[in-house]
């Protein structure tokens, strides 16, 4: 309903120049990362396979010019994974986009969910 996610919504999905392709689902496991700082558990919580999400972390990282997820070694005690610097820019820069994307179509949205079928 709306913009906020909970039936549809908007999805914003940004191709960049190199034709990298940022979305809410790597948008999300970047969060996740941040979060829980742990590819395995950021996975878990969207539920989607460790290899998926580690394939995506490495896939973000070749993107950009410097990596976007740092991981350490070293199983459940010592390992992890953290966002770098250029992360927590990727993923602060695509969340001000959606911010602004959702304001900027929040009254054709209306519109349009008004003419929807009940």
């Amino acid at each position: 309903m709306g913009t906020n996610g909970k039936h549809g919504g908007l999805h914003l999905r940004v191709t960049l120049g190199n034709g990298f392709s940022l979305g809410p689902g790597k948008a999300d496991l970047l969060a996740g990362i941040r979060d829980t700082g742990s590819i395995a558990a950021a996975g878990r919580r969207m539920k989607m396979s460790y290899k998926r999400a580690w394939t995506l972390v490495e896939a973000m990282n070749a993107a950009f010019c410097e990596p976007l997820v740092e991981t350490s070694r070293g199983g459940q005690a010592r390992g992890g994974a953290t966002l770098t610097a250029t992360g927590e820019r990727v993923l602060a820069g695509y969340s001000r986009m959606r911010q602004l994307t959702e304001e900027a179509v929040a009254n054709e949205a209306a519109a349009l969910e008004k003419l929807l079928a009940r």
